[in-house]
């Protein structure tokens, strides 16, 4: 694993999380540098053939091509685990090469797969069509319901996944229970914490065996590059995972994992400064006559409001969801026109299903993020076509209410 060829860091064994956001995986080289070196380079020259021998066999540590070591990918490799609390992590080219990863790692023909219908809708996608072509079976469940998830397992169940909070609707799993329904199978669970971060929530506290990550979101802050992670053992990490990516190469570029792993150093802040805004922005959402429900784990009237105080310390992070009324005799095409009309009003939310951006972005689910979905999937997904999902940022809640309210107060009127 890459994180050996690094010196160690000179940090009291006591660090706490945002020290270690700021400090881990930062060994300077011979000039001293204060801030993280970037490596740019495909390759590592060896000072004699042996001693290359020896290194592409892995008798001897040392970084060799870029596509499965690099420094400065490490760097941020050591980071990330430092910051969820795990052995080690794997960096890769995005979020969705991460589930890719997993899936090529740990599953084979006759495998099967538990995971939440709520997950993003690529991760559907590629689940149930891609591996299914390979033989590989994939059941959906309940997001909530862990006797569903029970239920659902098989003697070739190898593999739960659940993404926690869902995207959009922000439902959470109970990762604990989960991790008790795989490991009473002998199956792994695997947790998406892209809308929380290690910032709000470490899933591998409460027993789960794999943290995925887009770094596109949150770890990097600022909508800049792609990237993604898998966080876990060391023993997976370098015998299940770490063969996979250095044959298949979806690896995370030098370069993206400098900005990612920078934008990790502001990660504490930024879920704090969002979050709060979000809470406000939904309490502001609730009680507009044109908001038919509001969906955001941090509301006080959340009905799953104990395991947002357990699993992620009450907060209810930055991503909100919320429909928008429409006349009953209309249908689901009422209700889409209603949500575009709000969309296409706003001055400061930028239009993109990205989310995770010191930005503001807002989106139709049903016709972006989930569109490859069938409607049915849409369905049983809870996802409608009056739902609008926010992913805010770190302007003035002011501005972002009075953004909405362009469209929202003439639906009222």
């Amino acid at each position: 694993m890459t994180d050996k060829r690094l010196p160690r860091v000179d940090l009291p064994e006591d660090a706490r999380r945002d020290t270690l956001a700021v400090r881990e995986g930062l060994p300077r080289t011979a000039w001293g540098e204060n801030s993280e070196a970037l490596f740019l380079t495909s390759s590592f020259v060896h000072p004699d053939a042996a001693t290359a021998a020896a290194r592409f066999a892995n008798e001897e540590e040392a970084f060799v091509y870029s596509r499965f070591s690099n420094p400065t990918v490490a760097m941020f490799e050591r980071r990330l685990a430092a910051l969820e609390g795990t052995e080690a992590a794997l960096a890769t080219s995005s979020g969705m090469s991460a589930i890719l990863l997993l899936a090529m790692g740990l599953l084979k023909a006759g495998d099967h797969v538990v995971c939440s219908r709520s997950v993003f809708g690529s991760t559907i996608t590629l689940l149930a069509r891609e591996f299914g072509k390979f033989g590989v079976e994939t059941s959906f469940v309940s997001q909530t319901d862990v006797a569903e998830w029970q239920a659902a397992v098989r003697p070739t169940t190898k593999l739960l996944f659940a993404e926690t909070p869902s995207n959009p609707l922000g439902d959470l799993c109970d990762i604990a229970a989960l991790a008790e329904v795989a490991h009473g199978c002998g199956a792994l669970l695997g947790v998406d914490n892209c809308f929380c971060t290690p910032a709000l929530q470490r899933p591998t506290e409460f027993g789960a065996d794999i943290v995925i990550h887009s770094g596109t979101k949150y770890l990097d802050g600022q909508g800049r590059v792609l990237a993604g992670a898998l966080c876990a053992s060391s023993e997976l990490v370098e015998r299940v995972f770490t063969p996979v990516i250095r044959s298949a190469g979806m690896s995370l570029s030098p370069f993206n994992a400098w900005v990612v792993l920078k934008g990790l150093e502001t990660l504490s802040i930024r879920m704090a400064a969002q979050s709060e805004r979000a809470l406000k922005l939904a309490q502001w959402l609730q009680v507009h006559p044109a908001v038919e429900r509001v969906y955001y784990p941090g509301l006080a009237d959340h009905p799953q409001r104990e395991l947002v105080q357990r699993q992620q310390g009450g907060c209810g992070g930055a991503v909100l969801s919320f429909t928008v009324r429409s006349p009953a005799e209309g249908g689901p095409d009422a209700a889409r026109r209603n949500a575009f009309h709000v969309i296409d009003q706003t001055q400061v939310c930028s239009i993109t299903s990205n989310l995770g951006d010191t930005k503001t972005t807002i989106t139709h689910p049903s016709t972006t993020s989930h569109g490859r979905l069938t409607e049915e999937q849409r369905q049983a997904a809870g996802i409608t076509q009056g739902l609008i999902r926010v992913a805010v940022g770190l302007e003035d809640v002011l501005d972002l209410q009075a953004d909405l309210a362009r469209g929202l107060d003439t639906l009222a009127a």
